[in-house]
């Protein structure tokens, strides 16, 4: 019997795109199967005898996952590639296979950020239906409110669609500039428009943890491979 596979999930799994990411491809006609354009992304194939391209670009079959976790440092954009020739997580790494970060920390933002070609992985980690959460250590301008940590651990509006309540710990009792926050959502710049929202400069965000994943002792522009285990718990 054939051996085939769904060809979002294919593509996923042997490129540098998160599934629903490939799925917007297909459904722009950029995904082709043997020369002909596929729009379906629940059309099949066999992965030992169809050819695959994106863009015009056949898709190679990984046969090797890479997991990495880095520290990133400010200043470096959290993408594969930059227009503006900045530098990149990627550059920092120089693994010698394709490779692409799990999500986005913003230019400042500093933290926990994972590398990996593992396309199902990433969408698993990415997917809102999976509620994985990714904590950040963030110091303010100033003393957060109780009312205001009340807002936030309720869930608030940002362009009229409310968050899901985050979870807030400050790291001692005398002190409420600091404090840890953690949030499942992905949505661009949340954490900072939280606050912002609320009257608050973020002096400083870190993320310290993805899911079960914690940065460790890696310092800034560090990286270093993800043990079997911490793949296990990810998953």
């Amino acid at each position: 019997m054939e051996d085939y596979i769904r060809i979002n999930k294919f593509v996923a799994t042997n490129g540098t795109l998160a599934r629903r990411k490939v799925d917007e491809y297909i459904l722009q006609g950029r995904i082709t199967v043997n020369g002909i354009t596929i729009r379906e992304p629940g059309y099949k194939i066999n992965p030992g005898k169809d050819s695959v391209s994106v863009d015009g670009e056949p898709i190679k079959v990984e046969k090797k996952n890479i997991y990495i976790v880095l520290n990133k440092p400010p200043k470096v954009i959290s993408a594969v590639t930059d227009n503006k020739k900045r530098k990149t997580v990627v550059d920092l790494v120089k693994a010698k296979d394709r490779i692409f970060p799990i999500g986005r920390l913003d230019y400042e933002t500093t933290g926990l950020i994972i590398l990996t070609n593992d396309g199902e992985l990433a969408n698993k980690l990415m997917h809102p239906r999976y509620k994985v959460d990714k904590t950040y250590l963030v110091h303010l301008s100033k003393p957060l409110q109780e009312k205001h940590k009340k807002k936030l651990t309720e869930g608030i509006f940002i362009d009229r669609k409310k968050t899901e309540p985050a979870k807030i710990l400050f790291l001692n009792k005398d002190d409420f500039k600091r404090l840890f926050i953690s949030i499942h959502e992905g949505r661009n710049r949340q954490v900072r428009n939280m606050f912002e929202i609320l009257g608050y400069n973020i002096r400083k965000l870190h993320r310290t943890k993805y899911g079960n994943l914690k940065l460790g002792d890696l310092g800034e522009g560090e990286w270093r491979k993800l043990s079997g285990k911490e793949i296990a718990l990810l998953k």
